[in-house]
């Protein structure tokens, strides 16, 4: 049965970040397909605000206030969501930042941050649950990419850079961790409607303009288009799919770009 395929019930999900934005959009995808959603942060704030919408989406959601760059606390955190609901089957690595700074002008400190919360966290937390999907023979890991994983652009160095290398993580944890019928996967979202990108997305905005026209689509991607793909990569439909990245870009980077007035050959 095609239901029973995309069907995660009695799943457990981990979401870092999953307290807004593409984040919550995964979760509550993945949570109505019947899987037991968990969302971490490190803003008590942001987990009790998040309740409440999960709550209108019909999901009971586990929050969990700990920081994905702590080893010890990623350690105390994944213990007392396996003691309270089991074994994490379902990873999606989504928390990170972004720090918008010319190269010359961004301080070390800066650029060390983003890579660690963007590029080293995800694999601290990978590596606390892919043992017990190694030994369950079962698991799915997700790795929040990035088209920055395929090209630069200007004042994202420290991103693109924690993204390109998340992209080489994910095919390296696939390299090992196959084997044991654990598919690690990424999506690379492409420019999406948020909160966030709300006041470029308004109409005469130069940004707005450069995505419209880049963008194949003819739109702005939506959070449930990741969702979407989030679900694919965590059913048994992409049980034979592995070390792969999953553009959701509306065909972006399939496009060299189009200049106003040309000729549509």
């Amino acid at each position: 049965m095609i239901q029973e395929l995309f069907s995660l019930s009695g799943k457990v999900a981990l979401i870092t970040g999953g307290t807004h934005g593409i984040g919550m959009a995964i979760g509550k995808t993945l949570g109505q397909a019947g899987a037991k959603i968990c969302v971490n942060d490190i803003s008590e704030e942001k987990l009790q605000e998040c309740k409440a919408e999960y709550a209108e989406a019909g999901i009971d959601v586990y929050t969990l206030k700990f920081d994905v760059t702590n080893e010890e606390a990623v350690d105390k955190g994944i213990s007392q969501i396996e003691k309270e609901l089991g074994d994490i089957d379902i990873l999606v690595n989504n928390a990170g930042i972004i720090k918008r700074i010319p190269i010359l002008d961004m301080p070390i400190a800066d650029y060390k941050q983003v890579i660690d919360i963007d590029l080293v966290a995800p694999l601290i937390v990978a590596k606390r649950v892919a043992p017990k999907m190694i030994e369950n023979r079962s698991g799915k890991i997700i790795n929040m990419c990035s088209m920055m994983s395929v090209y630069g652009r200007n004042s994202v160095s420290a991103y693109a850079s924690a993204k390109g290398g998340l992209k080489l993580l994910t095919a390296n944890m696939c390299c090992e961790w196959a084997k044991y019928n654990v598919q690690i996967n990424g999506i690379g979202p492409g420019y999406i409607a948020t909160a966030q990108t709300a006041p470029i997305r308004e109409g005469g905005h130069p940004f707005n303009d450069l995505v419209m026209t880049r963008t194949p689509a003819n739109r702005w991607g939506e959070p449930e288009d990741i969702g979407n793909a989030a679900l694919f990569l965590s059913s048994k439909a992409a049980d034979f799919v592995n070390g792969q990245v999953l553009y959701v870009d509306g065909g972006i980077l399939a496009n060299f770009g189009y200049v106003k007035g040309e000729n549509d050959i």
